[in-house]
């Protein structure tokens, strides 16, 4: 199969798997995220640890898991508070699991199953806050904030190919990501400007436009910079893709990279002035 073909296929299942996710049911929204996080923080671990320090990994991706767990089941059940203490216990077991069978020699890698908890678990485990409107599931915020996400990817590389290839051109970040170029950035904040201005209009956003456009501009800012500090990661590491488990896109923290830095600064936007 042509690989153009296979990557807009897949691409297609991925939007409907995304969007039936986030805003049918608040059970479905919390196995469709616990996948993604498991995976994302699995890819990040077998990465930047190379198969060293496994009980260290093992015990982060079971506290990342707790912690989204714990918040859904307040979040959206009414549960006791008291669930947080499960993933707390996690943490606090890889500094033991550190002095009893970490590799002595690579100390660093502690700090690597903090960050990854840091970078990859904890907006995935805030997402439960976003999605609920009171005691209802709404699924709908969350939703609108991907798809300016992906209308600015879509306007950074149809502007970026147009215009910032041409001999010349502008790099954004040529260090990080030699092909990426101002054009492109400029391509896809304007396009997540039209999107958030749309989605004002059709009352997906339930506040001013003002704070519409606001919200669009450091989804496309933060998403950008999301992608280039995975970049950045996986130029570190001398590899191409996160994974293989998406066929002609990568891994899962290849398709989420933006949205772990672009969310969580637009909700941080939204709570600072009461909208959230």
């Amino acid at each position: 199969m042509n690989n153009l073909v296979k990557r807009t296929l897949v691409g297609i299942v991925f939007l409907a798997v995304m969007v039936f996710g986030i805003i049918w049911d608040r059970l479905i929204f919390g196995c469709l995220f616990l996948f993604i996080l498991y995976f994302c923080l699995r890819e990040y671990y077998d990465i930047s640890l190379g198969g060293r320090f496994r009980s260290g990994s093992r015990l982060g991706i079971l506290a990342g898991a707790a912690a989204f767990i714990a918040t859904a089941c307040i979040r959206f059940w009414g549960m006791s508070e008291a669930l947080l203490l499960i993933p707390l216990g996690f943490l606090l077991l890889i500094p033991v699991a550190a002095v009893l069978l970490g590799d002595k020699d690579n100390f660093p890698d502690v700090e690597v199953v903090y960050g990854g908890l840091l970078y990859i678990a904890l907006p995935v485990s805030l997402s439960p806050f976003i999605v609920m409107d009171g005691a209802v599931f709404d699924g709908w915020l969350l939703l609108s904030l991907f798809i300016l996400i992906w209308v600015s990817d879509v306007g950074a590389y149809c502007v970026g190919s147009l215009l910032g290839q041409r001999p010349g051109a502008a790099r954004l970040a040529p260090g990080i990501s030699p092909h990426k170029s101002w054009w492109g950035f400029g391509g896809g904040v304007l396009l997540s400007l039209a999107a958030a201005f749309v989605l004002n209009r059709l009352g997906w956003f339930g506040f001013s436009v003002w704070h519409s456009l606001a919200v669009g501009l450091i989804v496309s800012v933060g998403g950008v910079c999301g992608d280039l500090f995975e970049s950045l990661w996986k130029r570190h590491h001398n590899v191409k893709d996160s994974g293989n488990m998406i066929p002609g896109h990568g891994g899962m923290l290849d398709r989420f990279d933006s949205s772990l830095l672009a969310i969580p600064m637009a909700c941080a936007y939204l709570a600072a002035f009461g909208l959230l």
